[in-house]
C-alpha cells in the first residue's frame, strides 16, 4: 500500500508505528495491543470480555469472510476496543451470516484498521512484548496520539473486572437437552463470563447462579450453592485483591473451580502468586498436556498473565506433577504449556478444587478439552450426592445457539 493513501494508523508506546486503510466505526482507540492466533472465531474473540481494554491483532490475514451472526457472541456487546487486520473483507452472504463484519464494527462503534503489515506488527510485539498503542485515523496528529496513549493506565495493577460484571445476581436454569433437570446449584463469581462456558455448564445440568465479582462471601454463600466457578475475564489478578479475599473464605467449604482469570485468582487466594507475561497466549492453537492423562490438548486461550511454579519459577521443564506446599494444603500441577512451560491447571489435594488456565469451552477453538466440564460437574454431583450425570449427547452444547441466552435471563452487562 502507497503510504500517501493510508487513512489510518497504528501507533505504539514506543514509537513504532503502522500505517493502513480505516475500516470500522469513526474515531480513534487506546489501550494494550496485543494478537491472536485463533484463523477464525473473530466475533466470538473481540466480544469475549476478557478483551476489555484491548485491541486485537489478528495474525490470520482474511477476516471477515464468514460474516458475523448473533450465534457467535460470548456476550451481549463488544469488548475488545479496535480490530488490526491485514485484509479483512465485509461478506455476509456465508451461510449462518445474519450481516458483514466491517458493516457490524461501524454500526458498533468499534474503530477497526486494514491493508495493514501485521506480521511486522505482530513480530514487533514478539520481541518487545505486548504494550499500550493506538489505531488512529491519519487526520489525528502522531503527537497527539502519543499524548493519548500516555494517559492511558497500564494492564499491570488494572482492574477491568468491574467494568465487565453483571449489576447484579442473575440465576440460569438448565437448557437444551437438561431442561427441567435437577442437576448441582453452581454459583459464579462472574469477572467476565462467555456465554460458552455457561452453555456447557447448564448443558450439563447445572443451574448457574451469576454474581457480581464485588460479591460477599456470605452472598455468595447465601443460595446454598453446590460449587463455586470463577471465571475468566480481563486485567490484572493481582489488582483483584477483594475477589481473592472472599475466595479465602471459600475454599474448603464447596469445590471451586477456576477458568483462566478464575485459575489465576483461586491461585492467589490460596497463596500462590502471578506475573505478566511478555506477550501473553492468545489463540486457538496451544498445545497443552494433561499431566493426569498424558494426553496433549489443542487448546483456546486468551490470557496476559500466569501462575508462577514452585519456589517462583516462571516455568516448568519436566512434565511431572510437581507440588506447591499452600495456605489450604498441597497443590499439584495437572496441566503444562507446551509452547513456553508456563502452568496451565493445578489441583487442590487437600480441599476439593481445581483450575485450569485455558479455555475448555473452545468459544472458538478446538473441542480437545470439553470433558473437564463433565469433570467438573461429575465431581461436584459427587461431591454434593446429586449423583452422576454422562456427557450430553451429540448436540454439541459448546456451539449450541446462544439466542436462548440473550432474552430476559441472560447476563446483564
Amino acid at each position: 500500500m502507497n503510504a500517501h493513501a493510508a487513512t489510518a494508523y497504528v501507533l505504539l508506546e514506543d514509537g513504532a508505528r503502522f500505517d493502513g486503510l480505516a475500516c470500522g466505526g469513526e474515531g480513534h482507540a487506546v489501550g494494550e495491543i496485543v494478537f491472536t492466533t485463533s484463523m477464525s472465531g473473530y466475533q466470538e474473540a473481540i466480544t469475549d470480555p476478557s478483551y476489555a481494554g484491548q485491541l486485537i491483532t489478528f495474525t490470520y490475514p482474511h477476516i471477515g469472510n464468514y460474516g458475523v451472526s448473533d450465534q457467535a457472541l460470548e456476550s451481549d456487546r463488544i469488548h475488545a476496543r479496535a480490530a488490526i487486520m491485514r485484509a479483512a473483507v465485509d461478506r455476509d452472504d456465508a451461510p449462518g451470516a445474519e450481516r458483514g463484519w466491517l458493516s457490524w464494527l461501524v454500526d458498533c462503534g468499534i474503530p477497526a484498521i486494514t491493508d495493514l503489515d501485521t506480521r511486522a506488527l505482530v513480530r514487533h510485539l514478539r520481541d518487545a512484548g505486548s504494550m499500550l498503542g493506538g489505531v488512529f485515523p491519519a487526520s489525528l496528529a502522531p503527537a497527539r496520539a502519543m499524548e493519548l496513549i500516555a494517559a492511558e493506565p497500564a494492564m499491570s495493577g488494572r482492574d477491568l473486572a468491574r467494568e465487565v460484571t453483571p449489576a447484579e445476581r442473575v440465576v440460569l436454569e438448565p437448557a437444551g437437552e437438561s431442561a427441567g433437570a435437577t442437576g448441582p446449584r453452581i454459583a459464579v463469581i462472574d469477572t467476565g463470563v462467555k456465554l460458552s462456558i455457561i452453555r456447557n455448564l447448564r448443558a450439563r445440568g447445572a443451574t448457574v447462579e451469576l454474581h457480581p465479582c464485588t460479591a460477599s462471601a456470605a452472598e455468595l454463600l447465601a443460595g446454598d450453592p453446590d460449587a463455586f466457578f470463577l471465571a475468566n475475564g480481563p486485567g490484572d489478578p493481582a489488582a483483584l485483591d477483594y475477589v481473592v479475599q472472599t475466595v479465602k473464605q471459600l475454599v474448603g467449604r464447596r469445590p471451586v473451580y477456576g477458568i483462566c482469570l478464575g485459575h489465576q485468582l483461586l491461585c492467589r487466594a490460596v497463596g500462590l502468586e502471578t506475573y505478566k507475561l511478555p506477550f501473553g497466549h492468545h489463540g486457538a492453537n496451544h498445545p497443552v498436556k494433561d499431566l493426569t492423562t498424558g494426553r496433549i490438548e489443542i487448546t483456546s486461550q486468551n490470557h496476559g498473565f500466569a501462575v508462577l511454579g514452585p519456589s517462583g519459577a516462571r516455568t516448568i521443564e519436566q512434565d511431572e506433577p510437581v507440588r506447591w506446599e499452600t495456605d489450604f494444603g498441597a497443590a499439584e500441577l495437572t496441566h503444562i504449556n507446551l509452547y513456553d512451560r508456563t502452568v496451565e491447571g493445578l489441583r487442590l489435594l487437600d480441599v476439593p478444587g481445581a483450575t485450569v488456565q485455558y479455555h475448555p469451552e473452545a468459544g472458538p477453538g478446538p473441542h480437545d478439552s470439553l470433558y473437564l466440564f463433565d469433570r467438573f460437574v461429575d465431581e461436584i454431583r459427587a461431591a454434593s450426592g446429586k449423583g452422576r450425570r454422562s456427557r450430553p449427547g451429540q448436540a454439541r452444547p459448546d456451539v449450541e445457539h446462544s439466542s436462548q441466552d440473550a432474552g430476559p435471563d441472560a447476563p446483564r452487562r
